[in-house]
């Protein structure tokens, strides 16, 4: 199915969370005030339960809004959870087995970080393909090399299906990763970097990308 992403898509990040003195429900809502349409839910510390109880939480605070919920690597806990798809990277499920799990009415998303990669999640279940990291990183200390807007560009020449770019991207240079074929930017460390309320920071991206 085709789906059409919103240009911003927040990462909560529970380690990043965690070293800031954030919880996560006074961040979803902040995000909640910002209007943000999309976002994921990355928790890489914690077991199963943790990650339902922060899902359950999340989805409370987006209860009444419209707002795509989806959950990184666990297809089973997006089930469970009541969450609208799940993001997977190289090392996890496959899109393929992950479909299976949630069935075809949620989003499957894929991370990629080579022509090969894309290729291939263009061949497959994939909903939306995410290639990155675009700019350098410190969120992930296992980043792989720095693809550049023009792996961007690439990355659009290989498939129609729409294209998450993630890796370092800040307000200052969103909107040359859309311009470069990107149809959604996700967001991480840079919510929260400026020093501002995650609100206003959210915002200010979703004025920069309209």
């Amino acid at each position: 199915m085709a789906i059409a992403l919103a240009r911003l898509y927040p990462i909560v990040d529970e380690g990043l969370l965690s070293q800031n003195s954030f919880d996560v429900a006074s961040f979803a809502e902040e995000l909640r005030e910002a209007g943000v349409m999309l976002l994921q839910y990355r928790n890489k510390v914690d077991g199963p339960q943790k990650v339902l109880r922060a899902a359950d939480v999340i989805r409370g605070v987006f209860a009444d809004v419209e707002c795509r919920l989806i959950l990184n690597d666990r297809a089973d806990l997006a089930v469970i959870a009541g969450w609208d798809g799940v993001h997977v990277g190289q090392a996890d499920l496959s899109p393929e087995d992950a479909r299976r799990v949630v069935g075809p009415e949620r989003w499957v998303g894929v991370s990629t970080h080579t022509e090969d990669q894309v290729r291939l999640a263009d061949s497959g279940t994939a909903d939306y393909i995410a290639v990155g990291p675009v700019f350098a990183t410190g969120t992930k200390l296992d980043a792989e090399p720095v693809i550049g807007l023009t792996g961007v560009r690439l990355a659009r020449t290989l498939t129609k299906k729409p294209i998450v770019a993630i890796g370092g991207i800040t307000c200052e240079n969103a909107k040359s990763v859309i311009d470069a074929g990107a149809d959604s930017v996700a967001v991480i460390s840079a919510l929260i970097a400026r020093g501002e309320p995650v609100a206003k920071v959210a915002r200010d991206f979703l004025d920069i990308l309209r």
